[in-house]
């Protein structure tokens, strides 16, 4: 039974274990994380960046992209349905030419693409990563950025989503809530060392913009690319309090979302109000 009311928001974070190039496996894990998420009560779910291919198996984009219509986001759209909750289904690599559903920003080509269905299965919007990582990475070589901005009502509340390397540009977390967003998803790959950035700049992205962060980070190890997501899922309110968060290891974080905070916390602090452009 779902937790959620008129008031408060349930939501899980499915901080599930991702092997480099395993997708049957992989989008397994995410199907049993939607189940467990569902299952206690959560009326929205989010998984993590590349959870099917594996943000580091880059020699692997190629052969593993799905058009928008493959199997892997079928799958999560008909789990959507069946248990009644929204997925953020983190993201896929998405194979931009054959793609026949929804638009494209280049005719071919492959870009890191997340999708949301509601309770219905129903998708309410998606995102293609804006910004591609290029430090110690391919994906800036692999994959086309993205253009699209836009958020959704889900189960009450305005979302939006980003992806993982967006965190360091402010600028584009200013344009959705400039859009409407009170909760802003950000499925993610991010790996060790990096733990300080993680924290700081996603609870800095709550604190500006006056709204909820969850950041949903996959676990891991890469050992042919000697690389270790750091998991570390969070779920951080219009203050920057963290409501809940996670280890490295996989699990599901839930957490309840007070749905008036953004609105309170923008009147008793009007920061945003403030802004001069």
């Amino acid at each position: 039974m779902s937790a959620t009311t008129d008031d408060t928001l349930r939501v899980a974070l499915a901080q599930i274990e991702v092997e480099s190039g395993e997708v049957d496996a992989n989008v397994e894990r995410a199907l049993e994380a939607v189940s467990r998420a569902a299952a206690r009560g959560a009326a929205l779910v989010a998984l993590p960046e590349l959870f099917n291919v594996g943000y580091f198996a880059f020699d692997s984009y190629g052969r593993l992209a799905e058009p928008f219509e493959g199997e892997t986001f079928t799958r999560l759209r008909e789990a959507a349905a069946d248990h009644g909750i929204a997925v953020l289904a983190g993201t896929i690599v998405e194979d931009l030419g054959a793609t026949e559903s929804v638009e494209t920003p280049a005719e071919e080509g492959l870009a890191n693409t997340a999708a949301l269905f509601d309770a219905n299965g129903e998708l309410q919007l998606f995102y293609r990563k804006h910004h591609l990582f290029g430090y110690q990475s391919a994906e800036s070589e692999l994959l086309v950025p993205g253009e699209r901005i836009e958020t959704a009502t889900v189960a009450g509340v305005t979302v939006g989503t980003t992806t993982c390397y967006d965190l360091r540009f402010p600028e584009l977390y200013r344009r959705l809530i400039d859009a409407g967003a009170e909760l802003l998803l950000v499925p993610s790959a991010w790996p060790y060392p990096r733990i300080e950035h993680w924290k700081t700049i996603s609870r800095a992205r709550a604190i500006e913009n006056q709204c909820f962060v969850a950041t949903i980070n996959g676990s891991g190890h890469f050992p042919a690319e000697d690389a270790t997501l750091l998991g570390r899922s969070t779920v951080y309110d219009p203050w920057g309090t963290t409501l809940a968060s996670s280890g490295d290891e996989p699990t599901l974080v839930v957490a309840d979302l007070d749905l008036g905070a953004v609105g309170r916390v923008r009147e008793e602090f009007p920061a945003l109000r403030d802004r001069r452009l």
